[in-house]
């Protein structure tokens, strides 16, 4: 967990297959915190996997499981309608694959932050969101589950504290948001920015907590612990980079 007044920094990561690269991971992995690894369902194979548990133990960052629903063609970003029995076992079993190279390379597994597809629908579905955090619980006492920072999240809480799980909320740098802090859908135009000096001003404004423009103009203002800067936006260097040094305090 974050200490109090510190904000972490997360990407997803490891998402690259066979032959097929994506993504920036060996340039990014000094700047942030978390890493949230892919599990094979989305994106991933058990090289690249294994190779990106080595690069995060090599820069002392913190592994998270990307588990996602099983759609390598559609990158885990179509829903599939899983019912949470499923749901519950794919989650365990994405997260059980990842930690088996995590524990090979003396680390361990130390949160779970859903991927695309899934972790939109949990946002809305409670019988899916008990089945996630009944995965978390299961796999080991104590593994945080990240969710979407909203302007309520009393709800998340309620849930997650019926089984013991305890909760890391988790706010987007390079996303556009709804005026009630949901993610817009990246269905529509400018769901997700492009302009570096964008995604740095929103990503200061909510790591000092300060509001900052929904995709209406309006002003937003979310309580998060973690940060998200997505690994496979070309933007994403340059922009961890400064903000790196703006959240150690030093000129960006």
């Amino acid at each position: 967990m974050p200490s109090s007044g510190t904000i972490l920094l997360n990407c997803d990561m490891g998402e690259s297959f066979g032959v097929w690269t994506l993504g920036q991971d060996e340039a990014v992995m000094p700047f942030i915190d978390q890493a949230n690894l892919a599990c094979g369902f989305h994106a991933g194979d058990p090289l690249s996997i294994q190779c990106s548990v080595a690069l995060a133990v090599e820069h002392g960052v913190r592994i998270g499981a990307h588990p996602a629903y099983p759609d390598l063609v559609g990158f885990g970003r179509r829903h599939l309608s899983c019912s949470p029995a499923e749901v519950q076992a794919l989650v365990l079993y994405q997260i059980g694959a990842l930690d088996a190279f995590c524990r090979a390379a003396g680390t361990e597994v130390a949160y779970v932050k859903p991927h695309g597809a899934l972790y939109n629908d949990l946002v809305s579905d409670d019988a899916l969101l008990k089945a996630v955090l009944e995965a978390c619980a299961a796999y080991r006492s104590g593994l945080p589950l990240m969710v979407l920072a909203q302007i309520d999240n009393r709800r998340e809480r309620k849930l997650a504290e019926a089984l013991g799980v305890p909760l890391l909320f988790e706010a987007f740098a390079d996303r556009a948001y709804q005026a009630d802090g949901h993610l817009l859908s990246r269905r529509l135009p400018g769901a997700v920015h492009h302009d570096s000096q964008r995604i740095l001003s929103q990503a200061l404004a909510i790591a000092r907590g300060q509001s900052f423009p929904d995709c209406h103009g309006n002003r937003l203002h979310l309580k998060a612990d973690s940060l998200c800067v997505h690994g496979d936006n070309p933007e994403a260097l340059e922009v961890l980079r400064r903000l790196r040094l703006a959240l150690d305090g030093r000129p960006a």
